[in-house]
C-alpha cells in the first residue's frame, strides 16, 4: 500500500539530509502514518545492547507489531526493504524475543517493513508492508 505522506520533506532538492537526520525522520514519518492507520506505538527506538534494535513497537487490537523502518531519497537504488537482509532479520528476532520475554505473556505478533522515500522537497512516499517476514521463518526479501 503506497501513500503519500502530509509533510514536505525539509531539505531542498541537490541537498542530503545530515548524517543520521533521514533515518530518525524516516521513523517520525512512518510512526504518524500508523497511528493514522490505527496503529498506537508503544515503543519508539528500542535498543536492546547486543540484543539489537526494534524502531517502532505498535500494537492494532490484540496485535503487537514490531516494525522496522527503511528509507530512501530515491527508489532507483531498489526497494528500502531490500535492506532488511538476514542479520538484520537476526536482530530484530532478538530484539522482539527480548522484549516478549519481558511482557511475560503470550501474545500474537507480527513483523512489519516501512518504506519511507523522501524526495527532496515533496512528500513521503509509505509504503507499509505488514507481515514482511515472521519471527521464526526467512523473510521474503533476500
Amino acid at each position: 500500500m503506497r501513500l503519500l505522506h502530509n509533510w514536505n520533506c525539509p531539505w531542498a532538492e541537490g541537498q542530503l539530509p545530515r548524517g543520521g537526520y533521514q533515518g530518525e525522520y524516516s521513523e517520525l514519518v512512518a510512526a504518524s502514518w500508523l497511528r493514522a492507520q490505527g496503529y498506537k506505538i508503544l515503543r519508539r527506538r528500542l535498543r536492546l545492547g547486543a540484543g539489537g534494535e526494534i524502531d517502532l513497537i505498535c500494537r492494532k487490537g490484540d496485535l503487537l507489531v514490531f516494525v522496522e523502518v527503511k528509507s530512501a531519497i530515491h527508489a532507483e537504488s531498489g526497494r528500502p526493504a531490500r535492506r532488511v537482509n538476514q542479520h538484520k532479520r537476526t536482530l530484530l528476532r532478538r530484539a522482539a524475543g527480548l522484549w516478549l520475554r519481558r511482557l511475560g505473556q503470550n501474545v500474537p505478533t507480527r513483523m512489519d517493513v516501512v518504506e519511507v522515500l523522501l524526495p527532496p522537497g515533496m512528500k513521503p512516499e509509505v509504503n507499509h508492508l505488514p507481515g514482511a517476514f515472521s519471527l521464526t521463518e526467512p523473510c521474503f526479501y533476500s
